[in-house]
């Protein structure tokens, strides 16, 4: 655990719903009594969510990948600074919808083998892994079609198609094998409710 404070975030492919269990988890924590922060990237400082809208809305081809891990560090380096750092120091629990392992799957592998570049950049200018990194794991069709359904602007990432979001899932799962000191793997293709009770089991030993 981080001293003074926790650090968690949820990972997954577009659709899985980890942002509902981000905030599902954030209202049963502050329920219990916990201070707790929920978060999100890209985005989650100002500066942090100018960035959001320059990535995730317009056409697919609007950045090449090595753009994007640009703009994507450099979002993260604000949120950290002026979010995530400053709630840790003060003791709360930090709950964060998507941190370095998207970037490590969405730009280090998703049109080139770029991984190397994202770690570094991460290594340089970011310094810090979450304490505890909770997968939804989704089948990626039914994924893509609750994404694709939710009809917003912020859609880059889903029009990249199926074939994006397998590669993403199988991305993700040897992400929780290379560092699965941290990650907790939980079936997302149940309702919601099934997963929020395995989400807050893990969480709870973790706290």
């Amino acid at each position: 655990m981080t001293a003074g404070g926790l650090f968690l975030t949820f990972e997954g492919i577009d659709g899985s719903g980890k942002s509902s269990q981000a905030r599902m988890l954030a209202g049963h924590l502050r329920g219990l009594g916990h201070d707790v922060v929920l978060t999100r990237e890209p985005g989650g400082s100002d500066g942090a969510e100018e960035i959001r809208r320059l990535v995730l809305e317009g056409d697919p081809d609007r950045w090449s990948a090595e753009t994007e891990i640009l703009l994507f560090t450099a979002a993260r380096r604000d949120h950290l600074e002026r979010t995530i750092e400053p709630a840790l120091a003060a003791g709360k629990i930090v709950i964060c919808d998507r941190f370095a392992d998207s970037t490590r799957m969405y730009q280090g592998l998703s049109r080139g083998d770029l991984r190397g570049l994202v770690d570094q950049l991460h290594k340089l200018m970011i310094k810090r892994e979450p304490d505890l990194t909770v997968l939804i794991d989704m089948d990626p069709e039914t994924g893509l079609s609750r994404a694709k359904g939710r009809q917003g602007t912020e859609e880059r990432f889903e029009d990249f198609g199926i074939h994006l979001q397998q590669k993403m899932r199988a991305g993700f799962l040897e992400l929780a094998d290379e560092f699965s000191d941290r990650f907790r793997l939980v079936d997302g293709n149940r309702d919601m409710d099934s997963v929020a009770r395995d989400v807050t089991d893990i969480v709870m030993q973790a706290l």
